[in-house]
C-alpha cells in the first residue's frame, strides 16, 4: 500500500473508530454493525444535501466577490431547516446529524492542512510569521478578558468568538468547538460575528488602502497591505474578496499570509487544551479531568501540512481532495445549523456581538499597529546582530 493512502485510510479509521481488521476475521461483527451504521445514513443524507446546496450557491459569483462561503451559506441553510421543518424528522436524522457535526468535522480539520505548505512560511517571511503570531495571541486574549470578565460572557461563547475572529473564522470555531466541548448555540453565534463583521472587512479594506496611501501607517505598499489583511480579515474567503478589490498581487500576498495564520490552529488547539486542563486543576477538578484532552485530530492536522509540504501528491488529487474536505466541513456546519435553535441563540443577547465589535475594531486598529511595528523591531534586532557579529 502507497504511504499516502495508509495514512488517510488511519485518518479516517480513527474518525470513524471503527476496526476493520476485526470485522474481517468476523463478519458477525460488521453484520451487528450494519443496522447502527444504517441508523445514521437519514441525518447524514439530510445533513449532506444542505452542504451541496450550500457548496453550489457559493459558486455563485456575486456571492463570492461579498465573500459568502459555502460554509457560511452552508450553517444559514441548516439554520433555516433547522427551525422550521427539521423537529418533524430529528428523531429520525438526529444520530447521523450529530455524526456529521463531530466526526465529519474532525475529518475535514484534517483534510484542510492540504491547503497549507511549510514553503507558505517562506513566502511571508519571519515578519509574516511574527506579525500573526502577534494578532492571534493579542486578539484570543481580549477576547477572553473582556468577554468573561467586563461582558460577563459564558467563557465557552468568549473563547469560540476569540478563536473566529484571531485564526480562520468558521473553520477555526468549528475546530475549537471539540476542545471545549461547547453546545450548538455557542458555536453558531460565534458563527455569526465571524459573517458580520468578516463581511464588513470586505468593504471596508479596500478604503483603508486607498487611505494608507495618503497617511502611510503600514510600509511595504501593496505587500505590505496584504501581509496586513490577511493578518487581520477573519475568513479565508473574505480575504480574497476584500484583497481582490486592491489588486491581484496584495490578493496573493494576502492569502499567504492568511494561510500561515491557519496554520497555526493546530498549535492553538494544544495549547488551549493544556490551558483549560490546568483551569480546572486549579479550581479543584479531579484528576481526571484535569489531564490534557489534546485533540488528536490537531496532531493529524500538522501531519497533513507537513507531508503536503514534500509535493509528492499531484495537483489533480489534491484539488479532489481539498474539494471533498469543503465537502465535510460544509457537511458539518450544515449539520451544526440543523442542531441549532434560535431561541438559544436569542439568549445569548447582544453581548457576543458586543465582544465580536471590539475584537474587529482591535484587528483593524491594533493589527495596524502590529504591522506598523513588527517590521521595524525586527529590522532593528536583525542590524543589531550583523553589528555585533562584524564587531567580534
Amino acid at each position: 500500500m502507497h504511504p499516502t493512502v495508509g495514512f488517510v485510510a488511519s485518518i479516517t479509521l480513527k474518525i470513524m473508530s471503527l476496526q476493520p481488521l476485526k470485522t474481517a476475521s468476523n463478519p458477525s461483527l460488521l453484520i451487528g454493525a450494519m443496522p447502527a451504521l444504517w441508523h445514521l445514513w437519514p441525518g447524514l443524507a439530510l445533513s449532506a444535501a444542505l452542504a451541496a446546496a450550500g457548496m453550489g450557491l457559493g459558486g455563485i459569483g456575486w456571492l463570492q466577490n461579498h465573500g459568502l462561503s459555502a460554509l457560511t451559506l452552508a450553517i444559514v441553510l441548516g439554520m433555516l431547516v433547522g427551525n422550521t421543518v427539521y423537529p418533524r424528522f430529528a428523531a429520525t436524522c438526529g444520530a447521523g446529524v450529530n455524526f456529521s457535526k463531530q466526526n465529519l468535522l474532525r475529518l475535514g480539520v484534517v483534510l484542510y492542512g492540504l491547503r497549507l505548505t511549510l514553503q507558505d512560511i517562506g513566502h511571508v517571511g519571519l515578519s509574516g510569521v511574527v506579525i500573526d503570531a502577534m494578532v492571534l495571541s493579542s486578539t484570543f486574549t481580549l477576547a477572553y478578558v473582556i468577554g468573561t470578565r467586563w461582558l460577563r460572557l459564558d467563557r465557552d461563547t468568549a473563547l469560540l468568538i476569540g478563536a473566529g475572529s484571531a485564526i480562520c473564522g468558521a473553520a477555526a470555531v468549528m475546530a475549537t468547538e471539540p476542545v471545549l466541548r461547547a453546545r450548538a448555540e455557542q458555536v453558531t453565534v460565534a458563527v455569526a460575528t465571524v459573517v458580520v463583521f468578516g463581511t464588513l472587512s470586505i468593504f471596508l479594506y479596500p478604503a483603508l488602502f486607498d487611505l494608507n496611501q495618503h497617511w502611510p501607517v503600514i510600509a511595504g505598499g501593496v505587500d505590505g497591505f496584504g501581509i496586513y489583511a490577511g493578518s487581520t480579515i477573519h475568513e479565508v474567503a473574505q480575504v480574497v474578496a476584500a484583497a481582490h478589490a486592491i489588486g491581484t498581487h496584495a490578493e496573493e500576498t494576502a492569502v499567504i499570509t492568511k494561510m500561515v495564520r491557519v496554520m497555526m490552529l493546530a498549535p492553538f488547539l494544544l495549547l488551549l487544551s493544556g490551558w483549560l486542563a490546568r483551569n480546572r486543576s486549579a479550581t479543584g477538578g479531579d484528576h481526571a479531568s484535569a489531564k490534557i484532552t489534546a485533540p488528536w485530530f490537531a496532531f493529524a492536522f500538522i501531519g497533513v501540512v507537513l507531508f503536503n509540504s514534500l509535493h509528492w501528491l499531484p495537483s489533480p488529487l489534491v484539488v479532489a481532495l481539498t474539494t471533498i474536505d469543503t465537502t465535510l466541513l460544509a457537511t458539518a456546519m450544515a449539520a451544526l445549523g440543523l442542531a441549532t435553535h434560535i431561541s438559544s441563540i436569542r439568549k445569548a443577547g447582544m453581548k457576543p456581538l458586543m465582544l465580536a465589535s471590539i475584537l474587529f475594531v482591535w484587528l483593524i486598529v491594533g493589527g495596524a499597529l502590529i504591522n506598523h511595528w513588527a517590521p521595524m523591531v525586527l529590522d532593528t534586532v536583525q542590524t543589531l546582530g550583523v553589528s555585533s557579529v562584524i564587531g567580534e
